[in-house]
C-alpha cells in the first residue's frame, strides 16, 4: 500500500511531502495513494548515538531480549542505534521489519578488572590493542570503541587504561580497516594522548578543558556527552567508600558537567544525542537526552538537530532522501520551538510501517 504524507520541515520551515511505497520514501506522485498526514511535521527518525540494546543489567542478553529494547527505542522515535560496544552480537535484529537500523563498534576493549565484568574484551597486553581494533573492526559496522579510563584500584581512582603509543597504533589500524574509533572516557587524564592521537569521537567525555576542547574542534573529534547517565554519578560516588579520591573526582565531574558541556559547544565541538541505554539506564529515553541538551545552552532546534538531521549526516545515514528507508515522525507542533512534541508523536514510522 502506498502512502502519501505532506507537512512542514521545522529546519527548513517549508512544506515537505513524499509518499511511501514498499517502505521507503518516493517524491515522485502516486496515484491512489493513502493519505496517511495531511498536515503536522515531519522529521527524520531520531538517532540515539550511544546504546547498547546488547547489555542488560545482571544477566546474558538473548537476542529475542535486545529486539525488545530496540523495538522500545524505536518506538520512542529512536529509529537509527550507534551501539558502542555489545557483548551480543545483535547482527540478527538487521533483519527486523520493525525495528531500528544499525551501526556497530564491535565489543568493548579493555584491560582486566579496568572495566564492567564480561562486557567486553579484556587484554592481559596492551600491546595487543591495535590487532584487536583491526578485530573488532571487522565484527562491527563502521565504529571501534576503547575503554579510556575507568577506575584504577591500585591508583584509588580514574586513571588511563593505555599509553600514548599503544592509541595512535589503535587508531592507525581503525582508519586502516575503515572503521572510525571512539573510546569512554570520564575523566581528564586520558584525554590528551586519546585526542592527540586522532579519536574520531569521545564518549561522556566530562573532563574536558579548554584546551582539550579547542583540541577537539581542530581534530574534528566530535563529543558525545550522554546526559541521561552522567545523572548516575551521584550514585556511583555514594558506593564508592573504599576510594574517596574516586568519589570525590565523580562527584566534581558531576558537578562541572553542563559548564565543560556548554563550553565545548561554543567552542564548536560537534555534539550528538546518545542515551547510553543498557546496564544502568533504560531504553527508550531518547527525548530526555534531547531535552537535555538544551541545559547546555542548546537552542530545541539544535538539540533536535543532534539528534536527527546532523547526527544522521555524520553516521552516513540518508535524511528523508528519495529511495531511502521510510524511518520519519509526524508531529503535531514545530519541535524546534517546543521538544514536548516529540513525546506524543502523531506517528512513528518505521521501514514505512506506523509502530506508534
Amino acid at each position: 500500500m502506498a502512502r502519501h504524507y505532506r507537512g512542514r520541515d521545522p529546519f527548513g520551515d517549508e512544506q515537505i511531502e513524499f509518499w511511501v511505497v514498499d517502505g521507503h520514501i518516493t517524491y515522485q506522485p502516486v496515484a491512489d495513494a493513502e493519505t496517511a498526514c495531511a498536515d503536522g511535521w515531519i522529521i527524520p527518525g531520531l538517532v540515539d548515538a550511544h546504546n547498547h540494546v546488547g547489555i542488560a543489567p545482571g544477566l546474558g542478553v538473548t537476542i529475542e531480549q535486545a529486539r525488545a529494547f530496540a523495538r522500545a527505542d524505536a518506538q520512542a522515535g529512536a529509529l537509527l542505534i550507534r551501539e558502542v560496544g555489545s557483548p551480543l552480537d545483535t547482527h540478527p535484529l538487521d533483519a527486523d521489519p520493525v525495528g531500528p537500523r544499525f551501526v556497530r563498534a564491535g565489543k568493548h576493549i579493555a584491560r582486566p578488572k579496568r572495566y564492567l565484568r564480561d562486557y567486553g574484551i579484556e587484554l592481559d597486553d596492551p600491546d595487543d590493542l591495535a590487532a584487536e581494533v583491526a578485530r573488532q573492526a571487522q565484527a562491527g559496522d563502521g565504529w571501534v570503541k576503547i575503554v579510556g579510563d575507568w577506575i584504577d584500584r591500585g591508583v584509588g581512582d580514574l586513571a588511563p587504561l593505555w599509553t600514548r603509543g599503544q592509541l595512535e597504533a589503535a587508531v592507525a589500524a581503525a582508519h586502516a580497516h575503515g572503521a572510525r574509533i571512539t573510546a569512554h572516557v570520564f575523566g581528564a587524564d586520558a584525554l590528551p594522548d586519546i585526542i592527540s592521537a586522532g579519536f574520531d569521537a569521545i564518549e561522556h567525555g566530562t573532563g574536558l578543558d579548554e584546551d582539550q576542547i579547542d583540541a577537539m574542534v581542530a581534530a574534528d573529534i566530535a563529543l558525545i556527552p550522554t546526559l541521561v547517565q552522567l545523572e548516575n554519578f551521584p550514585g556511583i560516588a555514594a558506593g564508592a567508600d573504599r576510594f574517596p579520591a574516586y568519589r570525590a573526582t565523580m562527584l566534581a565531574l558531576y558537578e562541572g558537567r553542563h559548564q565543560v558541556f556548554a563550553a565545548a559547544r561554543e567552542a564548536g565541538v560537534r555534539i550528538y544525542v546518545g542515551t547510553d541505554a543498557g546496564g544502568f539506564v533504560e531504553h527508550g529515553r531518547i527525548v530526555d537526552e534531547v531535552e537535555m541538551l538544551t541545559e547546555i545552552g542548546m537552542s530545541p532546534l539544535e538539540s533536535l538537530a543532534a539528534a536527527s538531521t546532523r547526527a544522521r549526516e555524520w553516521l552516513g545515514a540518508d535524511v528523508l532522501a528519495d529511495g531511502a528507508r521510510a524511518d520519519f515522525l509526524v508531529l503535531d507542533a514545530d519541535p524546534g520551538k517546543d521538544l514536548r512534541t516529540l513525546r506524543h508523536p502523531r506517528q512513528v514510522v518505521c521501514a514505512g510501517e506506523h509502530i506508534r
